[in-house]
């Protein structure tokens, strides 16, 4: 891997923390909508975070989701379980940002949050893993 690729899975990788902190604020203030759409933006920034260690990314939300899941998901990478929370979040996200009188509640907002926490963390772990090996 380039120095230019570790730089930007780590820079993405920041990004994806700090969303996280945000969405936890935002959850703290009861704000449901908004922390889901926080929480699934920092799995987006973790998924592009290790897409960029393999030099891959895509325009689109959906090219990102399918790009990570081939990549990491089905090559074992990143436990099933814990990669369907990518997917999760941003069904969740799309149905609270467009759909007309949706409602998070408070049960789905801590769900995703604890989803998309155990996925950025996944996420975490396998980029530390992949740049303390100078073979990656």
């Amino acid at each position: 891997m380039t120095e230019h690729a570790h730089a930007l899975a780590r820079h993405r990788m920041e990004r994806a923390a700090s969303t996280l902190a945000q969405a936890r604020l935002l959850s703290e203030s009861h704000a449901w909508d908004g922390a889901v759409n926080r929480y699934y933006y920092s799995a987006f920034h973790a998924a592009r975070a290790l897409l960029a260690t393999r030099g891959l990314d895509s325009g689109k939300h959906s090219g990102v989701i399918a790009l990570f899941n081939l990549h990491f998901v089905k090559t074992g990478i990143i436990q099933p379980a814990v990669g369907r929370a990518l997917v999760r979040s941003f069904e969740k996200r799309q149905a609270s940002d467009y759909a007309d009188f949706a409602e998070v509640s408070e049960e789905d907002a801590r769900r995703v949050g604890e989803e998309t926490g155990a996925f950025v963390q996944a996420c975490r772990d396998v980029l530390e893993a992949q740049q303390g090996d100078p073979s990656a």
